[in-house]
């Protein structure tokens, strides 16, 4: 049944009933909304606003999230659901003249925390704000600037209410405690996807595993990689940093801890430059070797002569070994034969397979989304498109904010129908609805 409300439009909100226990507890008091992706944050938020502004009818609504896409997406959103249209997203980019007069004319403001909290030091008030709503609120820590603002908030506005939106809180109990405390926060409100009244909302996500064996050409490039790595790893057992010299025990996290450690004792006076270099040539081996087992040649040939080119004593060691030229030679030798990760034509063959579905690419490394993007755009019926972060990287020029949201929006419209991203954009950005997900390697989140 459609919410009847004199502030949202007509059959436009099916509220959950876990939503109307929510939006009924968080009117009176600071709330700490704790819900899982895609189960209706925003919607609680815009109910929450809808009560705020019935009930004080000149007050403001500031909602404020971390990045400009998701700005820009709430604003949206919120337009689709309420029926005011005095809606202003304010951003960094315009002067705060004409941040203030947006502020002046619109009862809704949606913004990042950053320009908020230089226009409170240039004079803006919150006195008018009924309701803060603050997404991502597990960034409330230390020194950001949702906890000014929150402090800025409770201090001058006449009616305040604050109200905490997150998919992802630490599971860190003195985290936590301190984003309660800098968020004044009166009630906290957690669903999982195992409630009972959460259960039904959530879509069953099917995970098939697809294995490629790697051919014999790749597995000797690799073990020439491992024995390197290995006597790499031995040197720095014997030296005391490692209980094991095995590729397949030592991880990259405990390579870096070890180079971390000799930095740490370096730092205090210690002369331990050649442990340092050892175990640099070490991860830059195992970085190699990962390199060829997810990404294949191309990517193991371009890294290899990123190191050929550096200076620092320990590529420079690395490539006094007969044997890393050997490989490299043999990479060129490989890749001018056409031979490259036999994934990436299993990857074809499931794309040509799904062709009628909308589908999310997800890669760790931009080479690699280059190399994809190449292959499906000749493929008929593939309308492709690259989905990358803001930071420049290698050469590389990053997307803009303004870039992904263009692309995005492509997407939800149907002009391109496969994604190759190496990140949900920024986190909480609203992706549109896929049928189809593929990892080309497994990703952090």
């Amino acid at each position: 049944m459609y919410v009847s409300h004199p502030l949202v439009r007509p059959n436009t909100v099916e509220l959950r009933k876990y939503q109307e226990s929510i939006i009924a507890r968080a009117i009176d008091a600071n709330t700490l909304v704790i819900l899982p992706t895609g189960l209706g944050k925003t919607i609680i938020a815009a109910m929450v606003a809808a009560h705020r502004v019935m009930k004080f009818p000149e007050s403001k609504i500031l909602f404020l999230a971390p990045t400009r896409p998701l700005v820009v997406q709430h604003c949206s959103t919120f337009l689709k659901i309420l029926k005011p249209s005095d809606m202003a997203v304010l951003t960094g980019k315009d002067s705060f003249k004409k941040r203030f007069e947006l502020w002046q004319k619109n009862r809704f403001i949606f913004a990042t925390p950053q320009t908020i909290e230089n226009d409170i030091y240039r004079g803006l008030s919150l006195e008018n704000v009924s309701l803060l709503i603050i997404d991502e609120c597990h960034r409330s820590v230390g020194n950001y600037s949702y906890v000014t603002i929150a402090r800025e908030y409770m201090k001058k506005a006449r009616n305040p209410l604050i109200l905490g939106l997150t998919a992802s809180p630490s599971s860190d109990k003195e985290t936590i405690n301190e984003i309660v405390k800098n968020l004044f926060i009166e009630r906290i409100e957690a669903k999982t996807e195992k409630d009972r009244d959460v259960r039904e909302y959530v879509k069953k996500v099917e995970v098939e595993w697809v294995k490629v064996e790697l051919p014999e050409e790749f597995k000797a490039i690799k073990k020439s990689l491992e024995d390197m790595l290995k006597e790499r790893l031995l040197e720095l057992k014997n030296r005391g940093y490692l209980t094991s010299f095995s590729p397949k025990e030592v991880s990259r996290r405990e390579l870096l801890e070890v180079q971390s450690k000799i930095r740490s004792e370096i730092s205090a006076g210690n002369d331990l430059y050649e442990d340092a270099s050892i175990v640099a040539e070490a991860i830059k081996l195992n970085y190699g070797i990962e390199l060829l087992e997810t990404q294949g040649l191309y990517s193991l040939h371009k890294y290899l002569e990123k190191l050929e080119k550096e200076r620092a004593k320990s590529s420079k060691n690395l490539f006094r070994d007969e044997r890393l030229q050997n490989l490299k030679k043999a990479a060129i030798e490989l890749l001018a034969r056409g031979m490259d990760h036999p994934k990436l034509d299993k990857l074809l063959e499931l794309v040509k397979e799904h062709k009628e579905k909308k589908m999310l690419i997800f890669t760790q490394y931009r080479d690699s989304v280059d190399k994809i993007i190449e292959v499906l755009k000749h493929c008929e019926g593939i309308r492709v498109h690259e989905f990358v972060g803001q930071a420049s990287r290698d050469g590389k020029i990053g997307m803009t904010q303004k870039k992904q949201i263009e692309i995005l929006e492509k997407f939800r419209n149907h002009e391109y129908n496969v994604l190759v991203a190496t990140q949900v954009a920024e986190e909480g950005i609203d992706i549109p609805k896929v049928d189809l997900v593929i990892f080309y390697e497994p990703v952090p989140s």
